[in-house]
């Protein structure tokens, strides 16, 4: 027996050595990419040395002779920190995930290749001018010296995820960062998705009303009602079968819920308490770790500029220079259209056009897959577009048999020159200047809010589909391809896109909110991303005669939700302060206790406080009881609680109390009956997940950020290094927006929010700040891969300045970069 333990210590402990330097070795081999900061590389493609100088939070501050060196010394600095994000960005853009992921990516990569973005980027390189021509180039030295000095010096591979997946890094592209751009604008859109959510809907509500209730216009004026889905195309199936929405972390497209959001504002110098303009802008995006904004300073020849850039894209898209600053916020254009074409029955590799059949053009594509066989595809397009499978947001079920899918969409321009028009807004020095760079801008439409030293403006970029009055759908659900006056007439001008320069009264902001009411074909959209929030914003500006860089900085992390404070009343107008005492422990007891701290809270969707909790439990169950019965299998769409739906029920809106009623059930039910159902439903489910001391619940545990490694994110062990998971304020209709999840079982979990905070003050620029949700640096292993994660999360920000010799003196590395011998 002692020999047998003898040998049990002596291989106990031969295993624990070998874990010990098979930890050891993966430690050393993945420190191997990490950066160093403090170095001199001699690279080729350089004309003069650039010095890259990194301050305390790791942000580069790019110092050289020329425009050309110093795009190349971004290119440099974004391939030391996230060569990962762009290895995995370029793919995506290409489609070709699945060279290294295998199977889990195919479905997104055959997407990607039915849109053919890259071929359009590469297309649209020579629409560019010769200026933006060259700091694409000069960029893409950069990130290919960095490629040239991780080979020949053997440093890891470039990121610890390369020694995981087989992913070879072929050179960068100049295409390639336009193609990011494109992938971005896919991202960013939800336009298509509504489309077909807003035609299954037509299928199953036999009243038009009901239509406008579960899909409500943004307050306004009023729409001319739309036909029945059927009227537009017959034979489609009321509920047909429909696949649940389930992607890969990695694939850009997005339920129209999570598609792009944001924030801006800016004060005027007649609104300022120092005299000088104001701008903040803080743009939505879904949350990742890495973040996907990367910060920057460029010493260009025209001046300093510096803010938030994406890595594989050489512009700052939300910043400043000396002179001007500038923010984007998601416009909500509707530059997106979907169409059911007609096949022909005797040769379906044609289909119907206004003149008559046509063929489609088609093209091979073959995918590689890891492990698998090659898959070879065949894309096709129409006039109108490429055409989509219709698992895809799935249009299938509004496809009747005998027709297929396609979509046009600015995005898929070969002509896109929006690159050139953030290389151009950085160069600029007044509003006027800044107005004329983004004319170029072509997608994904954004509105621009620009401050110079007196003048503030905002301006709808991207190009704006000219669509005819008589077109059937007005571009709100899916219509036939064939009738020519649903298609395309080309895009309206850049003067006709929305603009307000100088407004009378100071301040102006977007949240997302309708902007303008004008009539179709010339309406800008008819979903818009905000209805609550910017009622919030008006209040905040409002309040005081005069705003401060501080007052703007409390705005952008206010956590009021007006939805909270204007909705409640209504929901529960029978239920406050209503029945018999109820004994503890029973359910009456817990629904009174529950009110009782709904009745005396502010709505301040904080953090530790329960009753966000309680608030958003039971608009999610209210909303749930009250369109099941009448959707049915189309209930999953709706996962978020839409406010103006609840509130045209509770106001009996054209008859909207219907909801109210389930029809399936004999009684017939009154809304305050819903309202009370509801709110035991979600103190049973609060109750099962938190416990019954409802007094103790806390927001933050439901409302975790959710800053997650797309392709490690789920790996165990590996993702508790990796993710970042943070207790958060807010919620989806607060200005410090955390756009919740809406799927079980973490519904509340907080995905999709300001990755990029900054806040803008040209009394005394350099006291400017800004901040990300991560960190700087994309290497696990790095100290800057979450060290202004906590920043964020307390509403904190660094600073934002120009400054030469600040950013010297707190310097956490100098990289010089110096021509290579000829």
């Amino acid at each position: 027996m002692a020999l047998l333990f003898r040998w049990l210590i002596r291989l106990a402990a031969t295993l624990l050595v070998l874990s010990v330097l098979a930890v050891s070795m993966v430690y050393w081999l993945a420190s191997r990419s990490l950066p160093d900061y403090t170095a001199q590389v001699e690279v080729p493609n350089l004309s003069q040395p650039v010095e890259i100088v990194r301050d305390n939070a790791n942000v580069p501050h790019i110092f050289g002779q020329s425009d050309r060196d110093v795009f190349f010394g971004l290119g440099f600095a974004h391939a030391q920190d996230r060569l990962w994000q762009m290895t995995t960005l370029r793919r995506t853009a290409q489609g070709r995930l699945s060279e290294v992921f295998g199977a889990a990516t195919l479905d997104t990569d055959k997407l990607l290749r039915r849109f053919d973005i890259y071929a359009l980027s590469v297309a649209s390189f020579e629409e560019l001018d010769p200026t933006t021509q060259a700091a694409l180039r000069s960029y893409a030295a950069g990130v290919n010296a960095r490629l040239d000095q991780i080979n020949s010096d053997a440093l890891g591979r470039g990121a610890p995820e390369m020694f995981l997946f087989n992913a070879p890094m072929a050179p960068w592209r100049p295409a390639d960062s336009i193609a990011i751009v494109k992938l971005m604008g896919v991202q960013m859109s939800g336009n298509m998705d509504a489309e077909v959510v807003r035609a299954r809907v037509s299928l199953a509500l036999p009243d038009a009303a009901r239509l406008r209730d579960i899909m409500p216009d943004a307050p306004g004026t009023g729409v001319a009602a739309l036909p029945k889905y059927t009227e537009l195309i017959g034979g489609a199936t009321r509920f047909a079968a429909a696949q649940p929405f389930v992607q890969h972390p990695l694939s850009p497209f997005k339920r129209t819920a999570l598609a792009g959001a944001s924030n801006a504002w800016a004060a005027a110098p007649s609104r300022s308490a120092s005299g000088g303009t104001l701008l903040a802008n803080d743009p939505h995006l879904g949350f990742t770790a890495p973040a996907i904004w990367y910060l920057a300073r460029l010493e260009l020849q025209t001046g300093g500029v510096i803010g938030a850039t994406i890595p594989g894209v050489p512009a700052v898209l939300s910043g400043r220079s000396a002179d001007l600053g500038w923010g984007l916020t998601s416009s909500y254009l509707d530059d997106q259209d979907v169409y059911i074409e007609e096949l022909n029955p005797a040769n379906r590799e044609e289909y119907r056009t206004p003149d008559g059949f046509k063929k489609f053009r088609t093209r091979a594509s073959i995918i590689n897959v890891k492990d698998l066989d090659p898959v070879t595809l065949t894309l096709r397009w129409t006039d109108n577009g490429p055409v989509l499978p219709g698992s895809h947001y799935n249009l299938g079920t509004i496809t009747p048999p005998g027709h297929v899918a396609s979509v046009n969409w600015t995005v898929l321009s070969q002509r896109d020159t929006t690159l050139q028009s953030a290389i151009e807004l950085m160069r600029a020095k007044t509003v006027a200047d800044g107005i004329a760079a983004a004319q170029h801008f072509i997608a994904p439409s954004q509105n621009l809010t620009l401050v110079d030293r007196e003048t503030i403006a905002m301006k709808t970029i991207g190009a704006a589909p000219k669509r005819d009055a008589a077109h059937q759908s007005k571009g709100r659900m899916p219509s036939p391809g064939w009738i020519a006056a649903n298609r395309w007439q080309g895009t309206l001008p850049f003067t006709a896109n929305p603009g307000f320069v100088a407004p009378a009264g100071g301040i102006l902001g977007n949240t997302n909110n309708k902007m303008v009411e004008r009539p179709f074909p010339n309406h800008i959209s008819y979903m818009w991303g905000d209805t609550q929030r910017v009622q919030r914003w008006q209040r905040l500006m409002q309040d005081r005669q005069v705003h401060t860089r501080d007052s703007f900085i409390e705005a952008q992390l206010d956590t009021v939700s007006f939805t909270a404070r204007s909705l409640l009343p209504l929901i529960g107008a029978e239920l406050w302060f209503t029945g018999e005492a109820a004994p503890e422990g029973t359910p009456e007891r817990l629904r009174q206790r529950a009110l009782t701290l709904l009745a005396g809270w502010s709505g301040d969707m904080g953090e530790h406080l329960p009753e966000p909790l309680i608030y958003a439990t039971w608009l999610r169950a209210l909303q749930d009881r009250l369109i099941r019965d009448e959707l049915g299998p189309i209930t999953p769409e709706f996962a978020h609680v839409e406010p103006l739906f609840i509130e045209r029920v509770y106001r009996d809106i054209e008859g909207a109390s219907a909801w109210c009623d389930v029809f399936q059930s004999a009684p017939v039910e009154t809304c305050a009956d819903m309202a009370r159902l509801a709110l035991d439903d979600a103190l049973l489910e609060i109750s099962e997940k938190y416990g019954t001391a409802l007094e103790a619940l806390r927001w933050g545990d439901a409302h975790q950020a959710t800053h997650d490694h797309p392709v490690l994110g789920t790996v165990p062990v590996l993702r508790y290094f990796v993710n970042i998971r943070q207790s958060t304020s807010g919620g989806d209709h607060t200005l410090m927006r955390g756009r919740t999840k809406g799927t079980d079982p973490d519904p509340f979990h907080n995905v999709h929010g300001a990755g990029y905070r900054g806040v803008y003050d040209f009394a005394d620029p350099d006291s400017s700040v800004f901040v990300t949700s991560t960190g700087q640096s994309g290497h696990p292993l790095s100290r800057h891969y979450d060290d202004l994660a906590q920043l964020w999360r307390r509403g904190e920000y660094i600073p934002m300045s120009l400054d030469q010799e600040l950013a010297r003196a707190a310097a956490v590395g100098i990289t010089t970069l110096t021509p290579a011998p000829q």
